[in-house]
């Protein structure tokens, strides 16, 4: 028996849409979209045990950003 899962909204014709659409990007326009999606912020590395504080810290922020 084979089970499909989907997200809600999504099918097996949205699948399909959003892999024609990475599978026919160049390297250049993968790379291009990556960049965009990062813009305006910033990634780090950190330890795994410093995330609950992290959290909590940008918790803090989004009700301050929202007040």
């Amino acid at each position: 028996m084979r089970y499909n899962y989907f997200p809600p909204g999504w099918d097996e014709e949205r699948v399909r849409r959003v892999l024609a659409h990475y599978e026919a990007q160049t390297d250049e326009e993968a790379v291009v979209e990556d960049e965009r999606a990062f813009e305006g912020r910033t990634m780090l590395e950190v330890p795994s045990e410093l995330m609950p504080v992290i959290r909590e810290l940008i918790a803090q922020y989004e009700v301050k950003a929202r007040a």
